[in-house]
């Protein structure tokens, strides 16, 4: 019975370690740069903020301009009330990955943690 105790708690460890790398431990940092789309709240259970990003880029066949679409969680309100006040213009946001995802934190394993710069688009 001790060595069944034992081996549950090495288990529980190993759990909660691997847990902790899949959900909470940032895989990578990068910026993100394009034109704001939308930032929502929205939610059943739990409520978060929601955006997305238009990037432009000339990629694919016969020099075709695509756009490429950048879907983000944010976890700050504070971040998330300026993007939504100022949803059109040019942003470079600042963003952390993380491998897997959780409710309260948001839809995306891109959680947006800053706002680099914004520029204003004459529409």
């Amino acid at each position: 019975m001790h060595i069944l105790r034992k081996v549950l708690l090495v288990l529980l460890v190993l759990l909660l370690i691997g847990g902790y790398f899949r959900y909470f431990w940032v895989f990578g940092e990068g910026a993100k740069a394009g034109e704001l789309n939308y930032v929502v709240y929205k939610g059943v259970l739990f409520k978060t903020y929601e955006g997305k990003l238009i990037q432009t880029g000339i990629r694919g066949q016969n020099g075709t301009l695509n756009s490429y679409e950048f879907e983000f969680s944010v976890a700050d309100p504070a971040i998330a009330q300026h993007l939504m006040a100022n949803s059109g213009n040019r942003f470079n946001l600042h963003y952390r990955e993380y491998m897997g995802r959780v409710p309260w934190r948001g839809h995306s394993v891109f959680v947006v943690d800053s706002i680099i710069s914004m520029e204003a688009v004459d529409h």
